[in-house]
This record gives C-alpha cells, sequence and structure tokens, in this order.
C-alpha cells in the first residue's frame, strides 16, 4: 500500500494532508482529540477513504512504538 499521507509545497503549504486530499492528518488527530469517532470524520470529509485513515493510524503507531524503544 502507498503512503496514506503526502506533502508538496504546494498543498496548504506542505502541511502533511491524506494523500491525494487537501485534508490535513491534524484534522483527524483534532476529532480523535475531541472524542470523535473515525466516522464522524469521515462522514465530515468523504474525499479521505477509511483505508487511508486505518493506515495512517497504523503507521503512527509503528513510529511511536519504535521510537520508544
Amino acid at each position: 500500500m502507498k503512503l496514506p499521507i503526502s506533502t508538496a509545497p504546494e498543498v496548504l503549504g506542505g502541511t502533511p494532508v491524506f494523500a491525494g486530499t487537501r485534508v490535513p492528518v491534524q484534522t483527524l488527530l483534532d476529532y480523535l482529540k475531541a472524542g470523535e469517532s473515525i466516522d464522524d470524520f469521515l462522514d465530515g470529509f468523504p474525499s479521505v477513504s477509511r483505508d487511508q485513515v486505518i493506515a495512517f493510524l497504523e503507521m503512527a503507531t509503528e513510529r511511536l512504538l519504535e521510537s520508544a524503544l
């Protein structure tokens, strides 16, 4: 699977976004922090797929666990 996120200077000034969209990954994190569900996020941002969200969360978890070692 390709990376679920991308960065490019011409897309929101290089802010990490879900690949193929202009939706910042920080928006998902803000939703989750506020107690919203993944479904709530997906309802608000239909250009992002559930597979992208799950892949991002898996990638973030792996990196966090790797950095803890």
